[in-house]
């Protein structure tokens, strides 16, 4: 009885709250719908604006597709020279250099086929100059800095050398980066091509070790010769890399040995450059800074030339994301840049 009596007492009462609670619901119903069709109608216009990305992008790739491709790389064993012409007379990477006789014989020592790729001219101008100053001889020390996958100490094993070959250790912020794009080794395995030299003598002429180039150990003394491959502009800053070539001639080398290195060069400016960070870029004046200074400390270093663009591909840069194909000159932090080497025998 209490129960019927509480119902009909509050019937009223609810039927005035049922009736306030559906127009809060259908308020509420008519907001969000008309929310909804706003949300909507953004949605078609971001998905038309991202159609009409699409096609540009597109376009964009398409033009970049049609830019790599349309410059013919010829293949350098094609044209050769004479051979009785000048062959690396200048210091820096010259496309007329692929197609000299000895390019080829000097590549067919480090397993390759000649192409336009500064990386490759860098091996082979270390090569060259090595054996041209006569430091590379059965029994020989060399010593490599910076050897990352490069095939260089593998042709010197095959001669009968014996060569020490470093990379940076471990714990260097700039190691993790060269591992990942495969520029690292951190065994003699890494270097291992048994094209060029079997693995049994590879091991028998080559060992592996950790050198901080900006802290050379005592242990790495005596040597013949020592190269490295454009390696000393990631020390963090111009000088710290020409301090690097001094303390290898000065630190490594018995008196009369040779030191051949490479390393990046601005061919945009003699003026403005990176000068500090991961990468620096060598101007001819910093190179012609380091020549002077090591001539004053009783070396012999070869004479400092830049060759003129005596050739089409000599005017052709890389840009990013770099394809490689013809890679003499390469556009990194908006300069134009190529490879550049320096030859120095130990004075007394």
């Amino acid at each position: 009885m209490l129960k019927s009596l509480a119902k009909t007492m509050l019937r009223p009462f609810w039927a005035r709250a049922r009736t306030r609670f559906e127009q809060i619901a259908q308020t509420s119903s008519a907001a969000n719908a008309a929310r909804l069709g706003q949300l909507e109608q953004q949605l078609t216009v971001q998905n038309a604006e991202i159609d009409g990305l699409k096609t540009q992008l597109n376009a964009v790739a398409a033009e970049l597709h049609h830019t790599r491709f349309d410059t013919f790389s010829p293949d350098p064993s094609f044209d050769q020279v004479d051979s009785a012409a000048p062959f690396l007379e200048f210091s820096n990477c010259q496309a007329e250099d692929f197609y000299h006789p000895r390019f080829m014989q000097l590549c067919k020592l480090i397993g390759e086929r000649p192409r336009f790729h500064r990386k490759q001219w860098e091996w082979v101008f270390v090569l060259h100059k090595l054996l041209e100053s006569g430091a590379v001889s059965p029994g020989a020390r060399g010593l490599v800095f910076g050897v990352g996958r490069e095939p260089l100490p593998a042709a010197f094993a095959g001669m009968g050398a014996n060569i020490t070959a470093t990379d940076a250790p471990l714990d260097l912020p700039m190691t993790a980066a060269w591992s990942s794009t495969n520029q690292h080794s951190t065994a003699l395995a890494g270097l291992s091509y048994p094209a060029i030299v079997p693995d049994d003598k590879l091991a028998q002429h080559v060992t592996h070790a950790y050198c901080d180039m900006t802290a050379i150990g005592p242990e790495f003394t005596g040597y013949d010769f020592n190269w490295s491959s454009c390696c000393f502009e990631h020390l963090g800053s111009l000088e710290a890399g020409m301090q690097f070539v001094v303390n290898a001639v000065e630190k490594t080398l018995h008196p009369s040995g040779v030191a051949v290195h490479t390393t990046e060069f601005n061919a945009s400016s003699n003026e403005a450059t990176v000068e500090t960070g991961e990468t620096v870029i060598y101007r001819r004046r910093d190179m012609e800074e380091l020549v002077r200074r090591l001539r004053e400390r009783g070396h012999e270093v070869e004479e400092f030339r830049i060759g003129p663009m005596a050739h089409v591909l000599d005017y052709h840069v890389d840009v990013p994301p770099y394809m490689g194909n013809i890679h003499l000159k390469l556009l990194l932090a908006g300069y134009a840049c190529t490879s550049v080497g320096i030859v120095v025998r130990r004075g007394a």
